[in-house]
């Protein structure tokens, strides 16, 4: 291409990106200096390769997924941001007392607040802890408790239960002052067996009603693996503010692949790099409809991905700024433990 055809290409994309309309010629010939005929010869030099496309309803053009791959390798240039954003993640990384998991539901608010995308964070399995501390709650005088599970990566989950004596209560704490004493640093994903095989002989000798309280932490524990997926969302219907959504069938279409664990685990970065990374459509074997950019982090010790989700007609240089600017910002709190 002509730098006239790749500065056209970058116009009609960026303006498409802000009014979600096809862009026709005379909208562009006072910016080009050229006339009518003269831009549309080069938006059809731009249809032939496959960069763009003409809308049905329109004689303007819109942007191809092609176009779109070629506006972000070449002519995109990442927009930093503002000082009202940089304030607002500001609040995050200079918190201290967030514990991890509060950390993660704010910057993906944040994030989602910012480019009224959705956006999710993807952590590592919970496969890849170890169990650090289990804790027993008691709640005044009411047969109720909470057992706490938490793991080496800052990891936190709890569930409560009802206890039919209050005398148990003694026993379920000495359970898991020893669970603690001879567990901690196991695989999260080996503590269940351990404890059955470890520490249910152990407490059978010395409790009547051990097998309440073993099922107790049995269920503790698988209830910590099962709701563990390590996946924060944020704005989960935004995205469905765009008018590229405006369809109820395409909406419920959509909102079913969020509510998929298994397809949403997909969206985490295979690789190791830390680039920024940039999937459209069929690219990001989530949804054809949808464009998904995501990096790795490090947070407090927990590594995983960071992805924003939005459609293809996305503002490419916002988010991009956004996510280098989190990168750097996340990383160096890593760097500076």
């Amino acid at each position: 291409m002509g730098e006239r055809q790749e500065n056209i290409l970058k116009a009609i994309v960026e303006a498409y990106i802000k009014t979600a309309k096809p862009i026709g010629s005379k909208s562009l010939c006072k910016r080009f200096k050229c006339s009518s005929a003269t831009i549309r010869n080069e938006m059809g030099e731009l249809e032939n390769l496959g960069l763009l496309e003409k809308n049905h309803i329109s004689s303007g053009r819109v942007p191809s997924e092609k176009g779109y791959k070629y506006y972000v390798q070449y002519l995109m240039k990442p927009k930093e941001l503002t000082g009202e954003d940089v304030l607002k993640l500001q609040t995050i990384f200079h918190n201290k007392e967030l514990q991890l998991n509060d950390s993660i539901n704010k910057t993906v608010e944040i994030i989602s607040e910012l480019t009224n995308y959705t956006s999710v964070i993807l952590g590592k399995s919970s496969k890849e802890n170890t169990l650090q501390k289990v804790e027993i709650i008691p709640l005044g005088e009411s047969n109720k408790i909470i057992a706490m599970v938490c793991t080496d990566k800052g990891i936190m989950k709890n569930k409560q239960f009802f206890v039919e004596d209050q005398k148990e209560i003694a026993e379920i704490v000495k359970t898991s002052e020893m669970i603690n004493k001879r567990l901690v640093g196991t695989p999260i994903d080996e503590v269940s067996e351990r404890l059955e095989f470890e520490i249910k002989p152990i407490i059978s000798k010395q409790m009547k009603q051990y097998e309440a309280i073993y099922n107790i932490f049995a269920d503790a524990f698988q209830d910590f693996l099962n709701n563990s997926q390590n996946v924060y969302f944020g704005g989960k219907t935004k995205i469905f503010d765009e008018p590229e959504y405006n369809d109820a069938m395409e909406i419920k279409r959509l909102a079913s692949k969020f509510e998929d664990k298994a397809l949403i685990r997909r969206i985490e970065e295979a690789s190791d790099s830390e680039d920024i990374k940039i999937y459209i459509g069929n690219e990001t074997e989530f949804d054809p409809n949808v464009t998904i950019i995501k990096s790795k982090y490090k947070l407090n010790g927990e590594e995983g991905t960071i992805a924003i989700i939005g459609p293809k007609r996305m503002e490419y240089d916002r988010v991009v700024g956004l996510l280098s600017y989190l990168q750097k910002e996340l990383n160096g709190e890593e760097e500076n433990k």
